[in-house]
């Protein structure tokens, strides 16, 4: 089992930037690949990006591609997401997931999920 805690979330106004984290415990291995989704209400949860963290490399979807960046500390068992240039519609509850079995950029592929930190961007 792998236990993932967010943290960070909140309130931000357009073109701020906002800091979020994932504590991972548990079962966690140096090989896992660690993602961030999000959700609004009333519809899918939707892949932000993700990281390998044997190596480090990091992959985004294309809406947040060049404002946002993830990294890790792997002594800490921790990945960040930096939220920079934030936008009205990037405004959303944040989840860290881990543990895909399949595609990298399905929720449903995600064994363990985190309870969610939301993230409200003002205009």
């Amino acid at each position: 089992q792998v236990q993932l805690v967010e943290s960070g979330g909140g309130s931000v106004q357009v073109g701020g930037s906002l800091r979020l984290s994932c504590a991972a415990s548990g079962s966690t291995r140096r090989d896992m690949y660690m993602a961030w989704f999000r959700q609004v209400p009333g519809k899918e949860r939707e892949w932000v990006g993700y990281i390998y963290t044997a190596t480090g490399v990091t992959n985004y979807d294309k809406a947040v591609k060049g404002r946002f960046t993830i990294s890790q500390d792997r002594a800490k068992n921790t990945i960040t997401l930096v939220m920079d240039s934030l936008k009205p519609e990037d405004t959303a509850m944040y989840y860290c997931a881990a543990e895909p079995s399949g595609n990298l950029a399905s929720a449903g592929a995600y064994k363990y999920w985190g309870q969610g930190t939301q993230v409200t961007v003002s205009s």
